[in-house]
């Protein structure tokens, strides 16, 4: 079976895991794998470490940004795992831009699980106390982008069975990239 170049943006709040998850299903799958924190710019990582919430100014071109390398991915035949907040549902559709499909990995779970997770890591740039903002700023998937094969997974889950969910519930091909149409 024939896969366009596919894109999976492992999406949530700080301190869900996007990193983790991303990590294992890009070693299971054998896909291009992209942190989207090395796609911000400067200003919005100081901000962010200064306990500063980022607003859509800050965040359009670092979207911009992602949506274009994974554009450039996919005219290379490369399908990716990459993490993103992806907040909002419109930081969603600029993704859905890029070339090639765009599935959004929500990892959803209770604001004291993520709020444990956060405070048990060392050397990220994203203090705990943003949390509350990022929670106030998501916006859950909406009916149309699961109909269109988003998923939403629940964190309490390990990591393992998250990426076995996702490879079942998608049909991906684990261990090989989808080839180019």
């Amino acid at each position: 079976m024939q896969y366009p170049p596919t894109h999976l943006v492992v999406m949530g709040v700080a301190g869900s895991g996007k990193s983790t998850v991303a990590a294992a299903l890009s070693g299971r799958l054998g896909w291009v794998c992209a942190e989207a924190d090395e796609f911000h710019p400067d200003a919005n990582i100081a901000k962010m470490t200064q306990g500063i919430p980022l607003q859509d100014e800050d965040r359009w071109p670092w979207l911009r940004e992602i949506r274009d390398w994974m554009t450039a991915q996919a005219r290379a035949g490369k399908s990716t795992v990459l993490t993103c907040s992806a907040l909002k549902k419109s930081y969603r559709q600029l993704l859905s831009e890029a070339e090639g499909r765009v599935l959004f990995l929500h990892l959803d779970g209770g604001a004291d699980l993520i709020s444990q997770r956060m405070q048990g890591r060392e050397g990220h740039f994203m203090p705990p106390t943003l949390l509350p903002s990022q929670l106030a700023t998501l916006e859950a998937l909406t009916q149309e982008e699961l109909d269109a094969g988003s998923l939403r997974l629940d964190i309490s889950q390990s990591p393992e069975q998250l990426v076995a969910a996702v490879v079942h519930a998608l049909s991906l091909p684990s261990g090989q990239a989808p080839s180019a149409p």
